[in-house]
């Protein structure tokens, strides 16, 4: 027996659809539902390693616990990682099979793939009651139709109720739902169930008129209004929102429970990867995290991560472009502390030998740690354990770089060279004894009487906020509805909204 499915699109990149999956996945399996999420092709540098060894996209991941079940590269069967403005690293059922143009992706590579997709969200709908599936980008990008497999592709192939979802924050929600119908041809329409506004501000009775006539429009009525809400810092698909100079992450508002903050100052570097690293720092009572692009905005930090990035190279370049690369020369010769992770590490090293990435052959580092890189073929895509800082560290690895340390004192897989601090491991301070010896560390090498939170359970929080998200749905969207959407597919009989895709 087949389970039942839904696809969640959105009008745009950023509507939502992450949160709405995540908050679907969470409000089901607290009523007993078996569901899992999908996302058939995700493009992001922001990803994860699941206990086979599989890289996925971290947001599937995070929908995954949503429905406290083990992530899987079936849940993500195409992973896309950007390497620059024009070409991609593809990642197929959760290892990398090669460097594509877009051009050349979406010029016949894509469609291809229909059928592993298509195969992928099937195993999943004959073992879970229900699979939850993500969208990308928007259903109506018209010229991108022909070839599609995440948005109405994979909705026509597998019969799945389509749900869309609106920012009304950003404004022209109407327009937006409205025009995405309209835009579709007549066979996709006809799995296009309805909407979902999401980020609404104010008086839900002053939208009510517009809801009644979008449906006199459309024929499709809206299944729930969302309101805004703030702090709901869930593992985004990309940096793209938070590599901008000066923007902050929200951080715990709890007052520090020693006498000083901490400041945490984050390089956001071109091709940023895997940024909910400092996530864990952000959680922190008393921890100020935010992202810098300008040598000056280090000087009162006392802590600065340089984070993993898809381009080591090229971020080693821009370091040294925007005067970065001395303002972290100088930290370290003032014993100020520093953490490079993953490819932040390998540029804190010595040199980088590079024919795989940037094909750029020997490049020198920042020569801040003694390690020497060199870039592999193969891909290292694991979930180390081990021990530092005499507390218990899990993280994932995920690179090409094989690093060769020379000196310093061991520390996880890289090393420690005074205050400088350099490994592999993603999501080694989600691990709560670990990140509290670690800023006790800082700490007392930045000269601040900072005590961390004995208390602060990382996983704990990340289970508060998906239940938050569950409360969103369970409150503010019509949940019997929905569920027959899951069980029994788009509604019959919903018209035809003209003009419909262009021939």
């Amino acid at each position: 027996m087949t389970g039942g499915g839904l696809l969640v699109a959105g009008t745009t990149s950023d509507a939502g659809k992450s949160v709405v999956t995540a908050g679907i996945c969470r409000w089901l399996v607290r009523q007993g539902v078996k569901v899992a999420p999908f996302k058939a092709q995700n493009m992001s540098l922001n990803s994860f390693v699941t206990k086979e060894g599989a890289e996925i996209g971290r947001a599937q991941a995070m929908q995954a616990q949503a429905c406290r079940i083990e992530p899987s590269a079936l849940m993500n069967p195409v992973l896309l990682k950007p390497g620059g403005e024009r070409s991609s690293q593809v990642v197929l059922l959760g290892r990398p099979v090669g460097e594509m143009s877009a051009r050349g992706y979406h010029g016949g590579r894509q469609q291809r793939l229909l059928g592993t997709v298509v195969d992928c969200l099937a195993e999943l709908r004959g073992t879970y009651d229900a699979v939850i599936c993500e969208g990308a980008g928007s259903p109506a990008e018209i010229n991108l139709r022909r070839t599609d497999i995440v948005n109405m592709g994979i909705a026509r192939s597998a019969r799945l109720p389509v749900l869309v979802v609106g920012d009304i924050d950003r404004g022209g929600v109407f327009a937006s739902f409205f025009g995405t119908v309209a835009l579709l041809s007549p066979e996709d329409q006809e799995l296009v169930a309805g909407f979902l506004v999401n980020k609404f501000r104010g008086d839900v009775s002053l939208l009510e008129p517009g809801l009644d006539m979008l449906h006199g429009l459309t024929g499709r009525r809206t299944y729930g209004v969302l309101p805004f809400r703030h702090g709901l810092g869930i593992d985004e698909e990309d940096g793209l929102r938070v590599s901008l100079r000066g923007t902050v992450r929200e951080s715990n508002v709890s007052p520090p429970v020693g006498e000083d903050v901490l400041r945490v100052a984050v390089c956001a570097i071109p091709l940023m990867s895997n940024f909910t690293d400092v996530d864990a720092l952000a959680a922190e009572p008393g921890v100020v995290v935010r992202f810098v692009d300008r040598p000056e905005e280090l000087a009162d930090a006392d802590l600065v991560v340089v984070p993993g990035t898809r381009g080591t190279v090229r971020a080693l370049e821009w370091l040294r472009e925007r005067g970065l690369a001395d303002a972290l020369a100088r930290r370290a010769a003032e014993g100020r502390p520093v953490l490079g992770i993953c490819g932040g590490f390998q540029i804190l090293g010595e040199h980088i030998e590079d024919d795989v990435e940037s094909r750029r052959g020997r490049v020198d580092g920042l020569g801040l740690l003694p390690v020497r890189v060199r870039f592999a073929p193969e891909k290292t895509l694991t979930r180390p354990a081990g021990e530092a800082l005499g507390e218990r560290v899990e993280g994932y690895e995920i690179h090409h770089g094989v690093a060769t340390v020379t000196g310093g004192e061991p520390f996880l897989d890289g090393c420690r060279a005074g205050s400088v601090w350099g490994t592999h491991w993603h999501g080694s301070l989600e691990s709560d004894g670990f990140r509290r010896a670690f800023l006790r560390e800082v700490a007392a090498a930045a000269g601040r009487r900072f005590v961390p939170a004995p208390d602060t359970s990382f996983a704990a929080l990340r289970e508060e906020q998906l239940d938050r998200l569950g409360d969103l749905i369970e409150q503010h969207a019509d949940t019997d509805a929905l569920w027959r959407l899951v069980e029994s597919g788009a509604p019959p009989g919903l018209p035809f909204v003209p003009p419909g895709a262009p021939a």
